[in-house]
Order: structure tokens, then C-alpha cells, then sequence
């Protein structure tokens, strides 16, 4: 299996969804820290783990293709895996980048109620939030504070090949599937996180993965996309290790809360510098994260969070290319932007 193929080489392998690039641009949704599990393995073309599968996708002007990998074999068989049919893949892309949505329409309303976003989206068309799973979204957020893309990657690929189950290997590069919440709520998980270079997010992810798995488990994560906004922030906020940020994170990727505004110093800095609002005083206090948000909401609508993502993506990519600048006049290293602060 390679990596290059492309969908006029092997046609019987891929399949495709109509999904003009005004719905959706993968080399932003999927580089821009909503997600930490995919790379670009060819120029276009983005390989990583979704559903217990190994996928690459690509697009054109108004398609995205895909293709699935089956899961190595064992001994000479085919390990157990379930088998996945056309309509199945389709349905699960659909659900991860919500492509009910209508996104073109949303920016143009976004864009008609504030100015500033309708000059800074003619630039990021296609930036669309992803429905995550409950779970590996909670986790891998808990490892966003005080970091950056680049090394939170880093982290989350070490975390599934040590805990996860290996799918296959491609390209000599071997994919896992996110850990189980008993493989992390295990007695040994924080020693082994900090020995992978945790430090101390090893406590707040065993920790967490402990408390769901003894209290809500998989499935009471899940039905959090039933209840309020603020109910499932207060569930997740008790959880070691989740802050406001981290909470507002998995409401808005994973648990179907397209109005929760999750506020770091990116977006803190969006509302002062962009917007001269001054709120929530000269801290991320949980107050400044209620004031933020609500402000937004107020400006944005009932998916502020959305369009929040649009402005995150935008402010991103600005520090990247500035860091980039600053690697190549200075001979030394860049550092992508952070997407942390507070938890």
C-alpha cells in the first residue's frame, strides 16, 4: 500500500464525496489543532486514524476522495477488524467533518453581522469544525496547555503506540488506534505517560481516563451531546486536569455545542487587539472565559464556535508564516504556534 497513490491510479480503491472546497479545506481543518492525528503524506494528501481505521484523503475542486486500509495481517490472516462498506465510510466522514452543514452559507451571514470576519475569511475559506470522538478529543486536549501543535502531535502519537492497538504500517510507518479508556486508567499509566514526556499532563490523563471510566464511562461522555451547553461544560470541568479551554474544546469538537467558544490567549488577543473588548480583566479567569464567549455568541450567533475556528485558523497560520520567517533570516528553528494557555 502507498501513500502516492493517487484517485486516477487506483480507482478501485477510492471512492468520493461531493464536497466543493468552499465546504471544506483539509490542509486547514486538519493542520490547524482541532485534530492531532493526521499528516501530510504526499502533497495534498493527508494520512491519519479515524474510527479505528487508517485513512488518506485528498480533494479536488468539488470532491473528496478517500481511501481505507485494512488492518495488517497476523501469523498469515487477516487480524479481526470490522469490515467497512461504502456506505458506512461515507457515513463516517459525513459525521467527522459535519458536512450537513452548509458552511458557505454560514460564513456569508458571519461575514454580513462582523466586517473583521468577512476580511479575514475571503483568505480561509473551508474551515469547518470536526465531530471527534468523545473521548480521544478529551484526552488529547488535556495535553494542549502551555504547548504547541508540532509537539502535541509529537505526544499523542507516542501515547497510541504505547497504549493503542496497531492497526497497520505504511510506508514503513506504523499506525495505532487511540487508547481505551481502561488501557490509560491502568496503575502504571502516569509512570509510563511521564516516562513518554508528559510531565505533568501523565496525572490529568490517567486521571481523567480513571474518572470516566469509573464514573460516566465511554458511553455517558457520549450522551453529553443530549444535554445543555452548560451541563456538559460542568461535567467536563470536574475532571482532572480540564479547565474552561479544555472543557469548551471537547464541547465544541466532540459534543455537538456549536456555541461554545473555547478562549486562549489566541483568542483572548483576537477579542482585545481585533475587537477592543475589554473583558475578563488582566487574566484567563473563568469569568473572562464566560465574558468572551458571551460576547462572541452575542456577535457570531448560535455557532459561534465555528466561526471562532475560522478567526483561530486564520491567527495560526499568521504565527506559522511569521515563525517561518523568523527561521529562515535567524538559520534557526521555528515553533509552531501554541494552542494552549490555561487548561
Amino acid at each position: 500500500m502507498k501513500l502516492r497513490d493517487a484517485p486516477s491510479a487506483r480507482p478501485a480503491l477510492w471512492r468520493s464525496l461531493p464536497c466543493p472546497a468552499a465546504e471544506l479545506r483539509l490542509d486547514l481543518v486538519l493542520s490547524s489543532g482541532q485534530t492531532f492525528r493526521w499528516w501530510e503524506s504526499s502533497p495534498g494528501a493527508w494520512t491519519g486514524v479515524l474510527g479505528g481505521h487508517v485513512w488518506t484523503l485528498r480533494q479536488d475542486r468539488d470532491r473528496l476522495w478517500y481511501t481505507v486500509y485494512g488492518e495488517e495481517e497476523e501469523d498469515g490472516h487477516p487480524a479481526e477488524a470490522t469490515k467497512l462498506d461504502g456506505a458506512e465510510t461515507d457515513r463516517i466522514l459525513r459525521d467527522y467533518f459535519q458536512l450537513d452543514v452548509g458552511l458557505a452559507a454560514l460564513y456569508r451571514a458571519w461575514g454580513a453581522a462582523d466586517p473583521l470576519f468577512r476580511k479575514v475569511a475571503d483568505d480561509f475559506p473551508g474551515v469547518r469544525v470536526l465531530r471527534q470522538d468523545p473521548v480521544e478529543c478529551l484526552l488529547s486536549f488535556i495535553c494542549t496547555s502551555n504547548n504547541h501543535i508540532s509537539r502535541i502531535t509529537a505526544m499523542i502519537e507516542r501515547l497510541c503506540q504505547a497504549f493503542g492497538r496497531r492497526l497497520c504500517c505504511l510506508d514503513a510507518r506504523p499506525f495505532h488506534a487511540f487508547p481505551s479508556l481502561s488501557a490509560l486508567a491502568g496503575a502504571d499509566a502516569e509512570a509510563r505517560l511521564r516516562a513518554l514526556g508528559f510531565g505533568y499532563r501523565a496525572k490529568f490523563v490517567s486521571g481523567s481516563a480513571r474518572a470516566v471510566a469509573e464514573g460516566l464511562g465511554a458511553e455517558g461522555l457520549h450522551r453529553l451531546r443530549a444535554a445543555p451547553y452548560a451541563e456538559a461544560r460542568r461535567v467536563l470541568c470536574a475532571l482532572p486536569g480540564v479547565g474552561a479551554k479544555v472543557a469548551d474544546c471537547v464541547c465544541l469538537m466532540a459534543l455537538d455545542k456549536a456555541e461554545a467558544v473555547p478562549v486562549d490567549t489566541h483568542v483572548w488577543r483576537i477579542a482585545r487587539e481585533r475587537y477592543g473588548a475589554a473583558l475578563g480583566g488582566r487574566s484567563l479567569t473563568p469569568r473572562a472565559h464566560q465574558e468572551i464567549g458571551d460576547f462572541f455568541r452575542g456577535l457570531w450567533g448560535p455557532r459561534a464556535g465555528w466561526a471562532q475556528a475560522v478567526l483561530f485558523c486564520a491567527d495560526l497560520r499568521k504565527g506559522q508564516e511569521m515563525a517561518g520567517s523568523r527561521e529562515r533570516a535567524g538559520g534557526g528553528r521555528g515553533r509552531d504556534s501554541c494552542v494552549g494557555g490555561p487548561p
